[in-house]
């Protein structure tokens, strides 16, 4: 039997648009589309459950951006309310504390960096990388994307500021093996 991470990276490789919704009019239309792949970006500590069980009940995977989630705080605790209280496979954040305790608990653990400048795209290859996977933002630097690619032997995701199809393909084509996007209509892409 696959174990969730083999489970995703067949997803991505399947389909590699990720869905990220933000409220409830994106979750009703990522239940119409072809994704296979849910990021969480919105809800509280008082609905993620029944957000992450209508994903999930859809056939598709969900993560859960613990960053943006109200009541989480970034402590181990929220992983294992999340890990023990709904049916998420996995989360995203900035923090290495909570990619870390995620994968301890068996949660895919995709760790979200903000590339604002070269010191800090050095920050990444400096520290030990806990993550199952890399988010890259902003996702339009096919350049930088390579050179992660290369440099960190982890897979490599593209974020923010996908805003046309041209973007995915140079994302995809330049080692990323998934992007995610908030744009509705890329999510069929």
């Amino acid at each position: 039997m696959k174990n969730k991470k083999e489970n995703f990276m067949e997803q991505l490789q399947r389909s590699p648009v990720i869905a990220s919704i933000k409220d409830e009019s994106g979750l009703k239309k990522v239940l119409e589309s072809d994704c296979l792949v849910v990021f969480i970006l919105y809800g509280s500590i008082l609905n993620i459950d029944s957000i992450v069980k209508r994903v999930k009940d859809s056939g598709r995977m969900a993560f859960i951006h613990i960053d943006l989630i109200d009541g989480f705080s970034p402590k181990d605790v929220s992983i294992d309310y999340i890990a023990e209280h709904t049916d998420a496979d996995g989360i995203l954040s900035t923090r290495t504390n909570i990619v870390r305790h995620a994968r301890e608990t068996g949660l895919i653990a995709i760790q979200r960096f903000f590339l604002l400048d070269s010191i800090s795209l050095n920050n990444i290859l400096r520290q030990p990388l806990k993550a199952d996977l890399i988010d890259v933002m902003p996702g339009v630097m096919p350049g930088v994307i390579r050179y992660l690619a290369k440099k960190t032997h982890r897979p490599i995701m593209a974020s923010g500021l996908i805003s046309t199809k041209k973007d995915i393909i140079s994302a995809l084509s330049a080692g990323a093996l998934a992007i995610s996007t908030t744009r509705e209509d890329l999510w069929d892409s």
